[in-house]
């Protein structure tokens, strides 16, 4: 059996070759082991990347094809199946990632309600285009795509699926502990790694995932009601720890960025940091770390372990200085909590970038300026200010209502307080909606509040973030331009650095 695996694009990011797709590099690596020929092509900063596409569909007899995508990449996933369809009509393109799940969830729960709304139409649409769909976990549920008789939908996404009315139990797809560590590591191999070029103090670094999901209710925040996204699923300490040793072994690299959502919710997290610091005076080397902690479970143990292990720098989504805003978001976590973070971090040596974000229910330009001032008073070593976007699966759209006067928009109200976020109408496989941009523009707002325009809101992010790296003296990294595929009239073979073959 031969398969494509498609990385789409990501324009909207500044640099694309930061961080590689880790969901689809273990997908083929399942697929590897099974006997399968996997060539993958990672279209990450490709400009001209339908071009890539027609070369391989004219090159290879390939008939499967698999592609991830999050939601700002699905305009760019679209071209690419229309693309692979242009020349191979008959091939089967299965659409996988964190935008079908994500949509799949908030399609389940207006089933439930017995409403036919956004999330309908959405799941309507990819249903309409793709030959099967997969969300939550692919490492089981590729091989249910690829069968002849695969339903439109596998999902994966149900951790204990319920008999049907015929007494036949469907197989569990979901991962448990135990298959996340048995699984083999993600296929990196088949990706070009010297392509990409993060560094931690200096230090060339690879992103990894050590454990899955969040159970926080931040109200911006996708997969709220996914198990996928939402359930703690943890490797042991002793897994994690091969992962790096071999990542060492293999390429050299020293540098680890821990993508996992809240790195302090796993309860053996100084566990993982002491054998990790145990490792590398066993091999003599030493580690640079990064990764993402929530603040109000933050503590001294905590830091200190992530110091030796070699932490330097940890990211922590404060997301905004007002307390109103906190509340509004669900935060679960408190100014006060906030700034003790930062100032524990500061006292074991580690630095913090501050992740912000405005366009919360209710938000003003007083509670915009709480969050430059909270900025300014903490004095993080980084930081960046994201407008929100109200996409599926998280309850800012899934809670949401059609707003009675206005078509096309929508109204999310915070139980609590009663503040309000409205939100534009959009079609995810048309826009693509910017979270990052740079100081002098590049940013749009689909959100709005009672108090603040859209438009208000981008000048206020762009006011914010300039002014505070004025005062703080925090320089902006640009990032880098867009790669080039270079090809002959579609008869030369695709390079090294887009497609990579294993058999």
């Amino acid at each position: 059996m031969s398969i494509c695996l498609i990385i789409p694009p990501s324009p909207f990011l500044l640099d694309e070759r930061v961080f590689m797709s880790l969901g689809i590099l273990k997908v083929a690596a399942v697929l590897e082991q099974s006997g399968a020929t996997v060539h993958v092509l990672d279209l990450s900063g490709i400009g001209n990347f339908t071009a890539a596409i027609q070369d391989y569909c004219l090159k290879f007899d390939t008939l499967k094809f698999g592609i991830t995508a999050t939601t700002p990449q699905l305009p760019a996933t679209i071209k690419i199946l229309e693309a692979i369809k242009l020349i191979r009509p008959e091939a089967r393109v299965i659409l996988g990632g964190q935008h079908i799940t994500l949509v799949n969830t908030a399609y389940k729960g207006e089933r439930k309600r017995n409403i036919n709304g956004r999330g309908t139409a959405a799941f309507t649409k990819l249903a309409d285009n793709f030959d099967v769909l997969v969300a939550g976990d692919g490492e089981k549920a590729i091989f249910e795509a690829l069968k002849e008789n695969a339903t439109k939908l596998i999902d994966a996404d149900i951790p204990n699926p319920p008999e049907s009315a015929n007494g036949i139990i469907e197989p569990v797809l979901f991962l448990n502990n135990r298959q996340l560590n048995e699984l083999p590591f993600p296929a990196r191999h088949l990706v070009d790694v010297q392509s990409y070029h993060y560094h931690i103090d200096g230090t060339r670094a690879l992103s990894m995932i050590a454990q899955l999901g969040c159970p926080f209710e931040c109200g911006f925040c996708g997969g709220r009601s996914s198990p996928f996204l939402r359930k703690v699923r943890t490797r042991t300490s002793e897994n994690v720890v091969a992962e790096m040793v071999h990542i060492y072994n293999t390429y050299g690299i020293r540098g680890f960025m821990l993508y996992d959502d809240e790195l302090n919710v796993n309860k053996n997290m100084v566990e993982l940091m002491n054998m990790i610091t145990a490792t590398q005076i066993k091999l003599g080397v030493e580690f640079r770390l990064r990764g993402f902690i929530k603040a109000e479970l933050f503590t001294e143990e905590q830091a200190a372990a992530m110091y030796r292990a070699g932490f330097r720098w940890i990211l922590t989504g404060f997301e905004s200085g007002s307390p109103r805003m906190l509340i509004n978001i669900n935060k679960k976590a408190y100014r006060e909590d906030n700034t003790r973070c930062l100032e524990i971090a500061r006292k074991h040596g580690l630095k913090v970038k501050a992740l912000m974000s405005i366009g919360h229910p209710g938000e003003s330009r007083a509670t915009v300026l709480e969050t430059r001032n909270w900025l300014l008073d903490v004095h993080p070593n980084d930081f960046d200010v994201t407008i929100i976007t109200t996409y599926p699966g998280t309850p800012y759209y899934d809670a949401a209502v059609p707003h009675p006067g206005k078509p096309g928009i929508w109204i999310y109200t915070y139980e609590k307080t009663g503040d309000k976020l409205y939100s534009i109408d959009l079609d995810y496989t048309e826009v693509a909606d910017y979270y990052k941009g740079s100081p002098d523009g590049g940013y749009r707002a689909f959100v709005y509040t009672d108090y603040l325009a859209s438009e208000e809101l981008v000048e206020l992010r762009d006011s914010v973030e300039a002014d505070v790296r004025k005062k703080l003296n925090i320089p902006f990294n640009p990032g880098a331009p867009a790669l080039r595929y270079e090809h002959s009239m579609g008869q030369q073979g695709l390079p090294p650095n887009i497609l990579r073959t294993s058999s």
